[in-house]
């Protein structure tokens, strides 16, 4: 379906706000975004790091906001995307800027937490700018590798404090404290409030603590092409077990 610059202005206007800033038919979503062109600015740094043909692939994007992954990948032939969010306002923006883009991609509305219904694995899993939005980011790298990552998965996380890695040993006496004043040791840092005015930037992890993270995930970082990009397999068995499933209960009256 053709559409003009004024319709898709107005479309994108009444979609918004929109945090993926795209180019649509040449009309931007998000021409003030306060990270400047983004995602573009971080795509471009790692981009190269994908092959340019993914012919035949199947790909998940987790939290995929409004797409702009999503169809990146089908832009170099993935054979089929899959773009998962719990924010139908983002899949709405998802859906037209995939219209837009004459991009053929599937968006459902799914938790991170619930990719075991998916029931299937994936060639390509993209896990983009999510895990410090979650109240319990180790139980979604788990899940993602008990259910879904079938070979790669392309992780990024915003990271703040030390960019060091600290050689650390396996194990430590209970009468160790100076250890965890070291500003490089694996650091999950807790937001209670909110950060850069989102409330839903819970947990921020240092350099160390996002590989440490990972490994304990099961996960093999293969590549680091961005200082927040990770390139992972699925390699090891998780370590304590992997994911944990709690009981939802039952009221009574």
């Amino acid at each position: 379906m053709l559409h003009s610059n004024a319709e898709i202005r107005r479309r994108i206007d009444a979609l918004g706000p929109w945090f993926h800033n795209m180019e649509l038919a040449g009309v931007e979503t998000a021409p003030d975004h306060f990270l400047g062109n983004y995602p573009l600015i971080k795509w471009r740094k790692f981009a190269d790091a994908i092959p340019a043909d993914l012919s035949g692939k199947a790909v998940l994007d987790i939290g995929c906001n409004a797409g702009f992954y999503s169809i990146e990948m089908k832009r170099r032939g993935a054979g089929r995307v899959l773009g998962i969010d719990f924010d139908e306002a983002y899949l709405a923006q998802a859906r037209f800027a995939a219209e837009i883009a004459d991009c053929d991609i599937e968006f459902q509305q799914l938790s991170v937490y619930d990719v075991g219904a998916l029931r299937e694995k994936f060639d390509i899993v993209l896990f983009m700018g999510v895990l410090y939005h979650l109240r319990h980011p180790l139980l979604a790298l788990d899940l993602i590798r008990e259910h879904v990552a079938g070979d790669l998965m392309i992780f990024q996380s915003m990271q703040r404090g030390s960019t060091e890695l600290p050689a650390l040993d396996e194990n430590y006496p209970f009468s160790t404290h100076d250890l965890f004043d070291r500003p490089e040791f694996p650091k999950l840092h807790f937001v209670e409030h909110r950060y850069a005015d989102d409330p839903t930037n819970w947990w921020i992890p240092n350099r160390a603590c996002t590989e440490a993270m990972l490994r304990s995930a099961g996960f093999e970082t293969v590549l680091h092409p961005e200082q927040e990009v990770y390139f992972c397999r699925a390699a090891n068995e998780p370590a304590g077990g992997g994911a944990v499933y709690p009981s939802k209960g039952q009221l009574h009256d």
